[in-house]
């Protein structure tokens, strides 16, 4: 008889060890889906016809030439100083690289472009992703 409660327990304890394996298994080996992080929601009406618009505390710009809406990084590749936007480009004010109004190197000492962001129309206004 206690055989019997031996074996009983070793299965119980054996399935819950199964299970909680398979929960394991399934949590953290399974890829998550993406989810996108909305830095800046910007009205679509706000933003000018082969204009930008900086936003300086989350140091991105949001451009739009010729109808093709994109959003740019403003930290310099260089050392990471916020780029100032101009009418003809990007300069960063501590060290002197330029970049173009696509975040492409002009100048260094930069030698990398200006990261992109995922701009996305949804009603009325453009939503950034990172």
């Amino acid at each position: 008889m206690a055989e019997l409660g031996q074996s009983r327990r070793t299965f119980l304890g054996t399935l819950i060890t199964l299970a909680a394996g398979g929960w394991f298994l399934g949590k953290f080996l399974t890829p998550k889906g993406k989810r996108k992080k909305t830095l800046l929601t910007v009205a679509q009406s706000d933003l000018p016809r082969d204009g930008a618009l900086v936003y300086r505390e989350a140091r991105i710009a949001l451009l739009d030439r010729g109808g093709q809406v994109y959003a740019l990084d403003l930290v310099c590749t260089h050392l990471g100083c916020t780029v100032n936007v101009t009418p003809t480009g990007l300069v960063c004010p501590c060290h002197g690289s330029e970049f173009d109004r696509e975040g492409r190197v002009l100048k260094g000492p930069a030698d990398r472009a200006l990261p992109r962001y995922k701009v996305e129309l949804v009603g009325e206004n453009y939503h950034v992703h990172v």
